[in-house]
């Protein structure tokens, strides 16, 4: 974890921003559109929370909302406290002293988010003088070093190019600059590696370190990207249709993961470790509409544990279990997805083949062993995933049973070479 911001030292485990019943709604003629329906998250000193989920999800106005930037025909409840101190219902002059000093953002498309008529060193320099009081001159200083700090060669003289003379990557950077340049103890990212190849990408997240470790803030992290979560996040919030449906660290996330959604995701990633022949496994179905509210599980009609109570309820977030308080699941059935995953994607063949080895090196009698009459094979990989015998894929809401001795015959799902949005 990130050390500690200098001035948290007064009550370092207070959260930074608490964020609590967080709804978002926008009206259209088409009806009222739900885009956030109860988001609740601390975000503490030092410390990198992830947010993942499809594109819609919420997890965008989440952070706009934070930072008082949706437009006027949005309607939002609840509460968003920095230092206990509520902003969600304060108006521009009053926001003012809080963006971009006490909280910045990173914004997803760095060509949108910088002025294309003035130079970045410009654009650096009124971020800085915005909230300190220091001349031109030692502003253009301080803003040459920012560029030199994010990795931009000859700062002294890019410093007074336009943001079209500079790649994706670079522009992310000055962008990363203006974030940083008031020493923020909050930054929120979204998408900050969007669009970007993965050369770029993993440069950014290094200059994205270089600023959490220059600043000591705390970071919310938005991105569609497992692997850049993995790699720089201390805990992770999964959001579906517009709230939270899993939340935890990293290693519980990523190793038991406790709501189908989650698994999906998880599941969707390409394995290395394969010869590259077998194709991708998406989550089968769409996500839903966010006009009006569900009255069930919005996940149901694309997951395989999908009972009656998923379309009546919709399930609230609530421990996994009593030994892991933190890690929350929205699940009506958690234990189920968690202990057998009911074969959400179809095990590859480097996991049956482990798992064939495993189970012929193990001693009958093993506690590892497979039980005589069990009806599931445990496969290696993100969440022990299990792949049941005898089933095959089925339509959007998941898998069928196969009779004995037949293969599914996929009928209601996609045909072979046929795309399924996720």
């Amino acid at each position: 974890m990130n050390p500690i911001h200098a001035q948290n030292a007064r009550d370092p485990y207070a959260p930074l921003l608490a964020i609590d019943g967080l709804e978002v709604e926008f009206r259209t003629a088409e009806g009222t559109v739900n885009a956030v329906r109860g988001v609740d998250l601390e975000l503490r000193p030092g410390e990198v929370l992830g947010i993942v989920g499809e594109s819609g999800s919420g997890k965008s106005v989440t952070a706009m909302a934070a930072m008082g930037l949706l437009p006027r025909s949005a309607s939002v409840r609840g509460s968003v406290r920095f230092r206990g101190e509520e902003l969600l219902h304060l108006r521009e002059r009053q926001l003012m002293p809080f963006r971009g000093k006490a909280i910045s953002m990173i914004f997803q498309d760095p060509m949108t988010s910088l002025n294309p008529v003035y130079s970045v060193g410009w654009q650096i320099v009124e971020a800085i003088r915005a909230h300190q009081d220091v001349s031109k001159e030692e502003a253009l200083q301080i803003s040459i070093e920012l560029l030199r700090k994010v990795g931009i060669p000859n700062p002294e003289d890019r410093v007074a190019n336009y943001p079209h003379e500079f790649s994706g990557g670079m522009r992310q950077r000055v962008v990363i600059a203006i974030a940083i340049a008031n020493n923020p103890e909050v930054i929120l990212a979204d998408e900050p590696t969007t669009a970007l190849d993965v050369t770029v990408q993993a440069q950014v997240l290094d200059t994205l370190r270089t600023a959490l470790e220059m600043t000591h803030a705390a970071l919310l992290l938005i991105t569609h990207d497992l692997g850049v979560i993995a790699g720089i996040a201390d805990r992770v919030l999964v959001m579906y249709a517009g709230r939270p449906v899993e939340i935890g660290t990293v290693d519980e996330i990523f190793y038991n993961p406790s709501m189908p959604y989650t698994l999906g995701l998880l599941g969707s990633l390409p394995r290395v470790d394969t010869d590259g022949s077998e194709k991708l496994r998406p989550i089968p179905g769409s996500p839903p509409s966010m006009i009006g509210k569900p009255t069930g599980c919005p996940f149901a009609p694309r997951c395989p544990l999908a009972a009656d109570v998923c379309q009546e309820r919709e399930p609230e977030l609530a421990p996994v279990n009593a030994q892991t308080p933190s890690h929350l699941a929205a699940c009506h059935f958690t234990k189920q997805a968690h202990d057998r995953g009911i074969s959400l994607f179809i095990a590859t063949s480097v996991d049956l083949d482990s798992a064939s080895e495993n189970l012929a090196t193990t001693a009958p009698g093993s506690a590892s062993s497979k039980a005589p009459g069990s009806e599931e094979l445990r496969a290696p990989g993100p969440g022990n995933y299990v792949l049941a015998e005898g089933l095959s894929p089925a339509g959007p809401g998941g898998y069928e049973t196969a009779p004995d001795g037949h293969e599914g015959s996929g009928a209601t799902g996609p045909a072979d070479g046929e795309e399924t949005t996720p």
